[in-house]
């Protein structure tokens, strides 16, 4: 009977079947100690020579790390075994031999791994890291269905950006159409939610900013949920919802790959509701007070966005910042024109903005004035300002990035790690 390791302890006593590969091995004169991994998780068979055999033993005493096997064995409860469970072999026998291996258990550089990334995702670190992320995945996916958000996906293809072209990937069209890479799925969205009320588009985004930093990825997966009828009041407690009940996620079921990370679940645990919300210039003066020279208007680097969340055990919502520095799609304060009514959330221990998201502005004339300031065409927005001429209302929503989150929920160092094949600025390959 065909198990798969992570369904090993419903089948204690019984004679299973595990299809995987040999991750390591080490012998001990008559017995060998075979770790096994199949893409749940990770095992160790033990194999006597009394039990399999002179032939079969010794066949085993050559098997080469990464070696696809089938063993056939016992399940029994160890305490002892990493995962709690061990097999007894009856029976091995290879399907595909590997020679060589490139990544071994010695110390390897990082753009070693790399090149080799189709490779590196079969080690253990790694394949916690994408179990992680799959369930951070499926969390948001079922936050948002059991709230009656309607998936709603936009093109990846655009014919124009949200904030400009200079951070876009133009990418040639028929004849002589330049099309490029969307950046964020919000114009589109904004639309659905007028047809939808409540909707949420999930994908792959392109950013060509020309970065190096431990945050930036050139192509990363975003969720974007928008609101008809919202305000940034309603923007904010969506966003702190949608993160404590993903960090719940996690803890509850993949506490075994947290561990496998050695990731410090007691600075998860903190993540609470609710979160602190610090105005923009509430967060000058603490920075101010900290000795950073920082100036009001300006956007938050990663120092400061550092500094801001280290004041705090979850994270922190910063909220109304300069106009001037935000998208030309949001609403500015009624209160304070020069503000817009916009949040950024900082994840805690440094990982910086994982969230980000506005009221939309649903002025035309104003909305008009704005993509004239910008030195945006009209005419490829058209579309976009047919929302404000037909039945505008309020409404906002946010962006999330899936690879910051995995970052800050595994404690990475570099969100290279976060996705299979990372797509940085020196980096296409594999």
């Amino acid at each position: 009977m065909h198990v798969y390791i992570e369904d090993i302890g419903t089948h204690v006593g019984e004679q299973i079947t595990i299809k995987g590969w040999l991750h390591n091995r080490r012998s001990s004169g008559k017995i060998h100690f075979l770790i096994l991994r199949d893409g749940t998780g990770f095992i160790q068979a033990v194999m006597s020579k009394a039990g399999v055999g002179d032939e079969m033993f010794k066949a085993a005493d050559h098997l080469s790390q990464e070696t696809s096997v089938v063993v056939t064995g016992t399940a029994r409860a160890d305490q002892r075994a990493p995962g709690g469970y061990e097999i007894d072999v009856a029976e091995l026998e290879v399907i595909g031999e590997s020679h060589d291996y490139p990544i071994t258990p010695k110390e390897h550089g990082v753009d070693y791994l790399l090149d080799r990334r189709h490779l590196w995702i079969r080690s253990e670190r790694q394949h916690a890291i994408l179990r992680v992320r799959h369930e951070i995945i499926n969390a948001v996916r079922d936050f948002f269905n059991v709230r009656g958000f309607i998936l709603a996906d936009t093109p990846i293809f655009t014919p124009a950006a949200c904030e400009g072209t200079t951070t876009l990937f133009p990418a040639q069209y028929f004849e002589d159409q330049t099309a490029y890479l969307t950046q964020s799925g919000q114009l589109y969205n904004e639309a659905n939610a007028m047809a939808l009320g409540r909707v949420y588009c999930f994908g792959p985004t392109f950013r060509a900013e020309k970065s190096k930093t431990r945050r930036h990825l050139t192509e990363f997966w975003m969720v974007e949920p928008e609101m008809a009828y919202a305000d940034l009041n309603d923007v904010m407690d969506l966003a702190e919802a949608l993160v404590v009940s993903i960090v719940g996620r996690v803890i509850d079921r993949r506490r075994r790959e947290l561990k496998a990370i050695e990731r410090d679940l007691s600075k998860l645990e903190s993540v609470k509701a609710p979160f602190p919300r610090v105005s923009y210039d509430e967060a000058v003066k603490i920075l101010k007070e900290k000795g950073l020279p920082f100036e009001w208007g300006g956007d938050f680097g990663a120092p400061d966005e550092t500094t801001l969340s280290e004041q705090y055990d979850r994270p922190v919502m910063v909220h109304r910042y300069p106009a001037a520095v935000k998208g030309f799609y949001m609403k500015p304060d009624p209160a304070h024109p020069n503000l817009a009514l916009n949040v950024d959330v900082l994840a805690p221990e440094g990982y910086g903005e994982i969230i980000g998201g506005s009221e939309r502005l649903a002025d035309l004339d104003l909305l008009l004035e704005r993509i004239k300031e910008h030195h945006l065409p009209q005419e490829a927005f058209e579309w976009y300002i047919d929302l404000r001429r037909y039945g505008t209302v309020p409404h906002g929503g946010f962006g999330m990035g899936i690879e910051r989150v995995v970052a800050w929920i595994c404690g990475l160092e570099h969100v290279r790690e976060t996705i299979p094949y990372p797509r940085m600025l020196y980096r296409l390959y594999p």
